[in-house]
C-alpha cells in the first residue's frame, strides 16, 4: 500500500506537471481561482459515504482550492433540489448512473471535454463506453457496486437468500428491519422479487410491487439509507436493505454482520461525477476529476472507504485480500442477475404515487 509520505510526494510533482498535450495544469487552476474570487472554493453535492476529510485537505493543499461540501441521501432529492434552482453553488455532484441519463434528458450536464482530463484510460474498458453515458460525454465513474440485505448472523442464524425472506420472517423481524428511502431501489427490488423488470414500465406489475409491499409495511421500522447503520451495530435492527458499498465496511469491521445479493436479483449501479451547466467553478471541477482518476488516489478510497473502483489501474495496486472480497467486486455468477436501473419516462408517475401512498403516515 503507498504510503502517505509517498502519497504526497506524488502529488506535489503532479501538480506541478506540465500537460502540454491540453495546456492544462493543477498549478494553473490555482493561480486561476487565485484571481477569480469565487473559483477559490469547489462546492460538491455528494453521498454521505464519500466525503473524506483526508482526501479534501489533500486536494486543497495541492491546488488551493478551498472545498465544501453537502450530502444527499437519494438521486431524486438531489434532481429536486437542482430543478429548484437551489443548487447552483455546486460545481461537482455524484449522480447514479440512471440519473446521469435524466439529467443529459434536461439538459442540466456539462459535456465533459476530454482534453482537460487525465487518467480516463485509466478505467475498465467496461466503465470507458457505459451504456448509461456513452464514451463518457457528460459523467466519470466513480464507484460501482450492488443493492442488497445486511443482516446480523447471530441473530439471524439461517442467512436470507432473496427479497422473499422478508415477508417469510415478518413477524420474528417486526420493526427491526429497513428498507431504503428509494423508490427505485425499493419497488425494482419487489419487482424482481416478483420475476419482472428492475426497470418495468407495466403499471400493473408497478401495484402488484406496491400491494406487496403495503404487506410488508407495519413490520418496516424506517424507509431509510443513512441512519441504519449505526442502528444495526447498535442492535436496534437486525437486517437492512443497503448499498454494497455501506455494507462492506461494517462487514469488514464486525465479521458477524454479513452481506448478500438476493438470488432472484438486485440492481447494479455506478455512482459517477459530473459538472452541472450551473457550475461556478468548472476550473476546479476538472481539477477534482483529474485528482480522482489518479491510480494512487483511488486506492487511497478504496482502502479507506472499501468503495469499488472502476479504476483498473488502482485495482491493480489494491491488496489482494482487497482485490478478492467477493462483496466489494463481486464475481460474474452474481452480477449476471443485476440490473442497472434506468429512466422510465412518464410511468415515473406511477412508482412515484405509489411511493408516496406507501410512505406516508
Amino acid at each position: 500500500m503507498t504510503n502517505r509520505r509517498k502519497f504526497l510526494q506524488w502529488f506535489t510533482a503532479l501538480s506541478s506537471l506540465s500537460l502540454a498535450s491540453c495546456g492544462w495544469r493543477l498549478a494553473d487552476v490555482r493561480a486561476t481561482s487565485i484571481t477569480k474570487g469565487s473559483r477559490e472554493q469547489l462546492d460538491i453535492y455528494t453521498w454521505t459515504q464519500y466525503i473524506d476529510q483526508e482526501l479534501l485537505k489533500t486536494f486543497t493543499a495541492q491546488t488551493g482550492i478551498k472545498v465544501l461540501t453537502d450530502v444527499y441521501d437519494s438521486n431524486e432529492v438531489m434532481l429536486n433540489k437542482l430543478q429548484a434552482g437551489s443548487g447552483g453553488t455546486y460545481s461537482v455532484i455524484y449522480p447514479s448512473d440512471y440519473m446521469v441519463q435524466k439529467m443529459v434528458e434536461n439538459g442540466l450536464l456539462t459535456e465533459l471535454n476530454h482534453q482537460q482530463i487525465i487518467g480516463l484510460d485509466n478505467l475498465f474498458s467496461r466503465f470507458q463506453n457505459p451504456i448509461y453515458d456513452p464514451n463518457n460525454r457528460y459523467s466519470i465513474p466513480f464507484c460501482w457496486g450492488t443493492t442488497g440485505l445486511i443482516y446480523n448472523s447471530e441473530i439471524i442464524k439461517t442467512p436470507p437468500e432473496d427479497w422473499d425472506y422478508l415477508w417469510q420472517n415478518q413477524e420474528q423481524l417486526n420493526k427491526r428491519i429497513t428498507l431504503l428511502d428509494d423508490v427505485r431501489e425499493v419497488m425494482g427490488a419487489v419487482l424482481r422479487m416478483l420475476g419482472y423488470s428492475y426497470n418495468s414500465k407495466n403499471e400493473n406489475e408497478i401495484k402488484q410491487a406496491y400491494e406487496k409491499l403495503q404487506v410488508l409495511k407495519p413490520a418496516i421500522a424506517a424507509f431509510d439509507t443513512d441512519a441504519w447503520r449505526n442502528q444495526i451495530v447498535a442492535g436496534d435492527l437486525v437486517l437492512s436493505m443497503c448499498y454494497s458499498s455501506d455494507a462492506v465496511k461494517i462487514t469488514q469491521e464486525n465479521p458477524k454482520f454479513k452481506y448478500v445479493v438476493p438470488k432472484s436479483g438486485s440492481s447494479l449501479w455506478t455512482d459517477t461525477i459530473i459538472i452541472p451547466k450551473t457550475a461556478p467553478n468548472p476550473d476546479g471541477a476538472y481539477a477534482w476529476i483529474n485528482f480522482i482518476l489518479q491510480p494512487e488516489v483511488a486506492v487511497q478510497m478504496s482502502e479507506r472507504l472499501w468503495i469499488a473502483t472502476p479504476n483498473q489501474a488502482a485495482f491493480e495496486l489494491l491488496p489482494k485480500k482487497i482485490q478478492n472480497n467477493t462483496n466489494l467486486f463481486p464475481p460474474e455468477s452474481i452480477l449476471v442477475n443485476c440490473e442497472r436501473i434506468t429512466p422510465l419516462g412518464e410511468i415515473e408517475e406511477v412508482y412515484d404515487r405509489y411511493w408516496t401512498e406507501l410512505t406516508s403516515a
